[in-house]
């Protein structure tokens, strides 16, 4: 567990002039998660974020995932298992760190219908029902969201107060977003989820 707990870790860590914060990117299939003030930033297209947080200690992260998209092979159950390990990874390390499980509340963001080769098959919708559904299921209390639509949007985080502000990304150069986009969907077409992942009550 401890080696899939780091293995998706985001690496890119700044100082936030303009916010005084340490700040931590997350990218497409990476979360991080912080007991200490701090800011984290993601742009989302079809993908979707949680930002979950203990509403008390302050403990708090982010992840940035996308259902695979099964292309007609097996079920539902098999791209939704991939979401739902996204979700536990994140949970688990904030349980890690000291956060309470029965203190845990959410934010959720993005499922944008942004990526024509993405479109037809709904992922953005499908990334938002899913996260929706699971934080339901793990009785999650979402006090925010802002899902589908069709633009991409920049998150910034602050997990110790627990606000966050979106950005829409109307008129913009997406190239980036894209490609990162369209290179993380062709990694999860050919990725396998190993094992189970237990979330810690």
């Amino acid at each position: 567990m401890q080696h899939a707990l780091n293995e998706h870790l985001a690496g890119n860590r700044y100082h936030d002039a303009k916010f005084g914060l340490d700040a931590a990117k997350i990218l497409p299939g990476e979360y991080f998660v912080t007991a200490e003030p701090a800011l984290l930033v993601t742009v989302l297209g079809s993908c979707v974020a949680a930002c979950i947080r203990d509403a008390e200690s302050g403990i708090g992260g982010m992840n940035h995932f996308m259902l695979p998209d099964q292309g007609g092979r097996g079920t539902v159950s098999a791209s939704a298992r991939y979401g739902t390990y996204a979700m536990e990874v994140l949970i688990n390390h904030l349980l890690k760190l000291g956060a309470r499980r029965n203190r845990l509340e959410a934010k959720v963001f993005g499922g944008g219908a942004v990526l024509a080769s993405l479109a037809g098959s709904n992922v953005g919708i499908r990334n938002a029902e899913f996260v929706l559904e699971f934080l339901k299921t793990e009785k999650i209390p979402v006090v925010a969201k802002d899902l589908l639509d069709s633009y991409p949007r920049k998150v910034y985080y602050f997990p110790h107060t627990g606000r966050a502000l979106v950005k829409k990304l109307h008129r913009v150069h997406n190239e980036t977003l894209f490609g990162r986009e369209n290179d993380y969907k062709a990694r999860l077409s050919g990725a396998r989820v190993e094992g189970d992942v237990e979330l810690f009550i």
